[in-house]
């Protein structure tokens, strides 16, 4: 979900434009000098435009590296264990918090791990076959949690607001036709999601997590929104193609993206805090692209096979972008400009705001003896990935 941090080259760009407008008045009035004795001036050269500056150059060639030890010792150390007798499914995570998936002793919760205690079960599924746990949110009162309510992606689906303070779930809202698949967002006690409404469009709702009537803020055809700081951004058809939308999440009217940002066309995946910003261009050749407050443009980050094949579920974490491949999953270290496998095949990761979760089966995930393993760690404190050389 969203997370804080800014690490925008602003402020190299702003001293190389220092040092170029310095030298070419230098060299200026050493002209003036010179020439004195003429009374003709030539006018002087236009000023340089400004560079990528090192950090942007360097993330645009990123590079594939192999994982440092201190990585595996982290994720090691923090891997989660269910209750005896369940398997466990990582679902979502934030900042401080996992959500999980319970399955055992014919019961299927959803459950809440909140910096490393036990896990909380927060609400029973109905069917612990068929129900599944697609997605949640928590803000340290109240959790809102997607229930998908068959084994494909077109079945119904429900949404629950779990309050800490009675101990009890509520269900928010309910989708029986197609439109997004939900993936809600709890920012100030207000939830947000978007749910389809027939003829191919779908309506981002707003609702107080305590309780209240949900307001209509938008209708098209659009995916699921996110958070990206104080906006509330979704991709939406426009025309012959799709373009990012956004309102304020403060007063649920449009507002205004960054110039880059606004200027996307047919991009997918899309994640952000805020300040920086991932997704994937191109077809049939992909590119993980990544834009921070300050760059002059976008950069293209990851564009060679296998890293670029298939980029799904990308997340902006801090200094870290991870995404998913049909293969396994990755995560950019934005500072060294690399990037690493973090998962054996098959797995992927979720996280945000701090919080990096990592699952994946050790031993065949159809069978019965098979582990899930799911390991949860403080992105910020691990180590940078070695850079490119």
């Amino acid at each position: 979900m969203g997370t804080s941090g800014s690490h925008g080259p602003a402020l190299p760009i702003a001293r190389s434009a220092a040092r170029s407008a310095a030298r070419l008045t230098a060299l200026l009035l050493a002209g003036i000098v010179l020439t004195g004795c003429s009374s003709a001036r030539r006018a002087p050269d236009p000023a340089p435009a400004p560079r990528p500056s090192p950090a942007a150059r360097a993330l645009a060639d990123a590079c594939e590296v192999p994982l440092p030890g201190p990585w595996r010792t982290a994720l090691d150390a923090g891997a989660l264990r269910p209750p005896d007798g369940a398997r466990a499914v990582l679902a979502d995570a934030g900042p401080g918090w996992t959500a999980v998936q319970l399955t055992g002793d014919g019961r299927r919760s959803a459950a809440l791990v909140s910096r490393g205690g036990p896990p909380r079960m927060l609400l029973t599924l109905a069917d612990p076959v068929e129900h599944q746990l697609l997605a949640a949110d928590f803000d340290g009162r109240h959790a809102v949690l997607a229930v998908l309510e068959g084994r494909t992606l077109d079945s119904p689906w429900s949404l629950y607001v779990w309050d800490s303070g009675s101990g009890r779930a509520r269900r928010l809202a309910r989708a029986t036709g197609p439109g997004p698949l939900p993936r809600p967002v709890l920012r100030d006690a207000t939830v947000y999601w978007a749910q389809g409404v027939g003829n191919g469009r779908a309506t981002v709702y707003a609702a107080p997590a305590a309780g209240g009537t949900p307001r209509a803020v938008h209708t098209g055809v659009m995916d699921a929104p996110f958070a990206a700081g104080g906006l509330l951004v979704w991709r939406e058809s426009a025309g012959a193609g799709t373009r990012l939308t956004a309102v304020s999440r403060a007063t649920l009217r449009p507002a205004p993206l960054p110039g880059p940002i606004a200027a996307l066309r047919d991009v997918r995946a899309v994640a952000s805090d805020g300040t920086t910003w991932a997704w994937v261009a191109g077809e049939p050749e992909q590119r993980l692209m990544v834009w921070r407050t300050g760059d002059a443009r976008p950069a293209a980050a990851v564009t060679r096979s296998p890293g670029a094949d298939g980029v799904d579920q990308v997340r902006v974490n801090g200094r870290l972008v991870t995404w998913r491949t049909p293969e396994t999953s990755y995560a950019l270290d934005l500072r060294s400009g690399s990037y690493a496998r973090i998962t054996p095949p098959y797995g992927y990761a979720q996280g945000g705001g701090g919080t990096l979760a990592v699952a994946y089966s050790e031993g065949n995930a159809k069978t019965a003896g098979a582990r899930a393993v799911i390991q949860v760690v403080r992105a910020d404190r691990l180590p940078g990935l070695p850079g490119c050389g």
